[in-house]
């Protein structure tokens, strides 16, 4: 898919509508910008309930806390 966008006169884009069905993104939703080289990467940031989970299984045996710091 390629979708172009033009930055406006108040620094602003908008997402187009194919790029925002295809993610689900909704307005109201918060991004979080990556630089890359001369570029930007533009990733959402996830909800808490969305992380629930996600480091299920990790390997706690080599836990740092904060008594292991100086």
């Amino acid at each position: 898919m390629t979708a172009l966008a033009t930055l406006s006169s108040k620094f602003q884009i908008s997402i187009p509508k194919e790029v925002r069905d295809e993610q689900h993104w909704e307005a109201g939703q918060e991004f979080v910008f990556i630089l890359k080289g001369k570029g930007v990467l533009l990733m959402p940031v996830p909800e808490l309930r969305q992380l629930a989970g996600m480091a299920k299984g990790a390997d706690t045996s080599d836990y740092r806390d904060r008594q292991d710091r100086y």
